[in-house]
């Protein structure tokens, strides 16, 4: 069942108390939502300030969900429902409806703000791609006397999208658009959030309501569920533009950004991890169930044992004591399938490491094989190097012997002897001198003091 959308008195409330209409003045927000279409040509800065202005608060607004709309199966966060309700979401009190809200759209459009939902969802080409909109391919081919001839009968409108017959101009900017810098805000939220959980083959994982569940707290909602289409166009986006991920049968699988193009496949082991990680998390939900049911029957228990009403009170208990077996049942059955996983994880884990040590082994007999490590080359490496520098020694003697001639200095070792022999004699000559003069000392003359006990030393002169 759709959801519907806000009242416009709720809306209105709700838009008056935004930051973002707060800080404007009613005189600026009377030019906002005045037809300001014509100043695109008459006043450029002006045009581009107002339609700035509205890119924000439509992202602001859709972002904190005053913008819901009805596309999907609830609220979305992502995709803006662009029609007369939009006129009516954004209407203010004593300022009316925006006028220019379809020239803003169109503006959005074109500079890729803004993507129409069933070109985003259909494209193959990544939304990066210049000239994948029809529209842009269409605008670049014809020349612009031309463009303005056919702006002039009327085959084109004055925000360059294709008209038809079958709608005019207030109309022609209706339909549901993707929010690119949401999206992209959101994509950066989920691979964060998925990042962290990151342990084993099985985080990388999910079923698409899994992934609905799992990723639904990027808004801010711990119990946030996506909504359908949200969730489709993050994992469109995540999977063309990002290459993180692939969605086959209802399947979603992560991949590393290392992991080719070619490998990214979802195989019959990944979908056997995947049924017993779902049967774990239902196992996990009907516990918690269970446990909710007990604390429930104990609580009846206590209020009627308060009321003096024992016969009640003995039947919840019974109630609680059935529930309690089935929970030692869950729980152990929870446990074997647990075990399984960490085994199949384990495995999965050892597989990887064997691919790892294969690659390794690969690359080390890849660089022994090569002709410079060969046994015969390195033995005449390192005779070339003994050669080279037995060379470098007698160039060093020689440069050095050559230096000695050119300064007219030639030393032999008999008179290096008999330098050192001298040196010797004229050290213990100097040691008997010291110690002859210190046999000719004086000895000390002592010298009494006030006290009798104490004696300094007089030397003579």
């Amino acid at each position: 069942m759709m959801a519907a959308a806000p009242g416009p008195s709720t809306t209105a409330d709700s838009l008056s108390s935004h930051s973002i209409f707060q800080s404007t003045s009613k005189a600026r927000l009377q030019a906002l939502y005045s037809d300001f279409a014509r100043q695109k040509q008459s006043n450029p800065s002006a045009f581009h300030a107002n339609v700035e202005w509205w890119r924000k608060t439509l992202e602001g607004l859709l972002d904190s969900g005053l913008l819901r709309g009805t596309v999907g199966d609830s609220e979305s966060r992502l995709v803006l429902q662009a029609d007369r309700s939009l006129l009516d979401c954004v209407k203010l009190d004593k300022i009316g409806k925006p006028l220019a809200i379809g020239t803003v759209i169109n503006e959005l459009r074109s500079n890729n703000t803004l993507l129409l939902l069933n070109e985003f969802m259909s494209s193959k080409v990544s939304v990066y791609d210049s000239g994948w909109l029809p529209y842009r391919i269409a605008s670049f081919v014809v020349g612009r006397p031309l463009w303005w001839a056919l702006e002039q009968v009327g085959i084109v409108g004055d925000e360059g999208i294709l008209t038809s017959s079958s709608q005019t101009k207030e109309t022609v900017w209706w339909g549901d658009y993707v929010s690119l810098p949401l999206v992209e805000k959101a994509a950066d939220a989920v691979m964060s959030m998925q990042a962290m959980r990151m342990t084993g083959p099985a985080d990388t994982l999910y079923t698409f309501e899994g992934f609905r569940r799992s990723f639904g707290p990027i808004f801010g909602e711990s119990n946030h569920l996506l909504n359908d289409m949200d969730a489709r166009v993050l994992v469109k986006y995540l999977e063309r533009e990002r290459k993180a991920m692939i969605l086959d049968d209802q399947v979603v699988k992560f991949f590393d950004s290392s992991v080719a193009l070619e490998d990214r496949v979802i195989t019959t082991v990944d979908r056997g991890i995947l049924e017993l990680k779902s049967a774990i998390l239902d196992l996990q939900h009907q516990i918690d169930a269970v446990q909710t049911k007990m604390d429930d029957y104990a609580k009846k228990a206590a209020d009627a044992l308060r009321q003096k009403r024992k016969i009640l009170a003995l039947g919840f208990l019974r109630s609680r004591k059935q529930l309690e077996d089935l929970l030692g049942k869950r729980l152990s059955s929870l446990s074997t399938l647990e075990g399984t996983m960490v085994s199949i994880e384990t495995a999965a884990g050892d597989v990887q490491i064997m691919k790892t040590f294969e690659s390794s082994t690969t690359t080390l007999r890849t660089i022994l094989a090569h002709s410079s490590l060969q046994r015969e080359n390195i033995n005449q490496t390192m005779d070339a190097l003994a050669e080279a520098s037995q060379d470098a020694k007698e160039v060093d003697d020689a440069i050095r012997i050559g230096g000695n001639v050119a300064l007219g200095v030639e030393i032999s070792d008999e008179e290096i002897e008999r330098e050192l022999e001298a040196l010797a004699k004229d050290v213990e000559n100097s040691s008997d001198t010291l110690q002859t003069l210190e046999q000719l000392r004086p000895p000390s003359v002592l010298v009494e003091t006030t006290d009798a006990t104490d004696k300094v030393p007089l030397l003579s002169h």
